[in-house]
């Protein structure tokens, strides 16, 4: 069901779209673990550490993905919110058209370049063969990853948070029993999670599509809408490349980090990718939440509506920190408890590696996701240099101070040491631009009005 982001009280309105996200956080993470989980506990470490190793060149794939689904959902979110609904739906022709453009050249990268790219992350011998195997299924399912997340982004613009909710618990509950399946009845060993993967995504991409355009057809206007409009696709562009190049830096940070890590050895490996994963569930979900804030921004910015973004911004900052608390609470003091979720019988260095991790980022919750919530607003009201700056210099002090601190006597520990200080510097730097920005009152202390 469509929804108007401009109308209602703020809070309530932000509360009732951001609910369903909460619970498609969990699913998407489900989603995104699930390969890790069952790679761990009924294949191997060794298996872990190869899909903990391709995962991170998998993110630069889902960065484009995800760069097309922001460019889409926030101009979509505009012409919604201003109730231009003939080039609302060009939009989404011409998202469409963009990203299948995209998806059809990193598939030639993936499937042509997945060896070299795993060589120039030093992977080890022992993984190198699994880690290739999973990536090469990956590129060829990366169509269902793109359109997959062009509905999603659709959804989100025209206020819809529910139908994307539906479609991850479906498809995120069955991904884990098609894996559990392939590698204990098939003994089909790390293909059978990355096939399982490919299956579960596509069947949701076909099933979110099909919704997407017959939600469109229900929208009349008085004439019909092109198919591809030039001046659309630069608005999108100007929107998806900032937020693709956001997404790809990182992916190449953590590929950098990567590296760094995986001289180490494979316990080391093993024990950073299962807390990665954790920490993952946690960004994504703040993220996530950004982006709907996005959406809001973006539909009430279409509707001349600032001094709702304002009161928008207040309520991002509540949701997101009482998000943060339990799961501080969870993996500071839980840790060793949800990361045998990963590992059976693990290694003393896999699990310490993985305990030291999540005791020295989880404390920074608090700060990465204010952060998170500003870029959301800056993203949705098109302010991508402010928006890219900022990320940059996250990105950027994380992975010199990785390199650096992992020479000191600290070894892999300084490399987490790195993230509080890149988050830290960012989030001063976001709630800046978000001060500055035409819904900000004078009087407006830090981020809290």
């Amino acid at each position: 069901m469509n929804k108007d982001l401009t109308v209602g009280n703020p809070q309530t309105v932000l509360w009732k779209f951001c609910l369903p996200l909460f619970g498609s956080i969990i699913f998407q993470q489900l989603y995104n673990i699930a390969d890790s989980l069952v790679a761990g506990k009924f294949i191997g470490e060794n298996a872990l550490a190869a899909v903990g190793n391709s995962y991170e060149i998998t993110l630069i794939f889902i960065a484009f993905a995800f760069g097309c689904n922001m460019g889409c959902s926030v101009i979509v979110s505009k012409l919604f919110g201003a109730k231009d609904y003939k080039g609302m739906k060009t939009a989404v022709y011409t998202a469409c058209i963009f990203s299948g453009v995209v998806c059809l050249l990193l598939m030639m990268v993936g499937i042509i370049g997945s060896g070299l790219l795993l060589s120039l992350i030093r992977t080890p011998a022992e993984v190198f063969a699994d880690s290739k195997l999973y990536l090469d299924i990956y590129a060829w399912g990366l169509p269902f990853v793109f359109f997959y997340n062009i509905a999603t982004g659709i959804f989100s613009a025209l206020g819809d948070s529910k139908t994307p909710f539906y479609f991850l618990a479906v498809s995120s509950i069955s991904n884990i029993a098609v894996d559990i399946w392939f590698v204990k009845a098939f003994h089909m060993g790390v293909a059978g999670v990355a096939w399982a993967t490919f299956i579960c995504q596509g069947i949701s991409c076909i099933l979110a599509m099909a919704v997407v355009f017959r939600r469109l057809a229900n929208i009349k206007c008085k004439e019909k809408a092109p198919l591809f409009d030039l001046r659309i696709l630069k608005q999108i562009v100007s929107i998806a490349v900032p937020s693709t190049l956001q997404q790809s830096f990182i992916s190449l940070g953590n590929i950098m980090i990567q590296s760094i890590i995986n001289g180490f050895g494979a316990p080391v490996m093993a024990g950073y990718s299962a807390a990665v994963k954790l920490n993952n569930l946690v960004i994504t979900s703040f993220t996530t939440l950004g982006n709907g804030i996005s959406n809001y921004t973006a539909q009430n910015l279409g509707a001349g509506k600032l001094t709702r973004i304002r009161q928008g911004f207040s309520v991002g900052i509540k949701m997101v920190w009482m998000l943060s608390l339990p799961l501080f609470l969870l993996y500071f003091f839980g840790g060793s408890i949800v990361l045998k979720l990963f590992m059976d019988e693990p290694t003393a260095l896999a699990m310490q590696t993985g305990i030291i991790f999540l005791k020295i980022l989880s404390p920074f919750y608090f700060v990465v996701s204010a952060k998170l919530v500003a870029d959301g607003i800056l993203r949705g009201a098109g302010r991508m240099k402010n928006f890219m700056i900022a990320t940059f210099t996250d990105l950027t002090l994380r992975v010199l101070l990785a390199f650096c601190f992992s020479t000191t006597v600290l070894g892999a520990t300084g490399i987490w040491c790195a993230w509080p200080v890149g988050w830290c510097i960012a989030t001063v730097l976001s709630i800046l631009f978000y001060r500055k920005g035409p819904w900000a009152a004078p009087t407006d202390f830090l981020f809290l009005h």
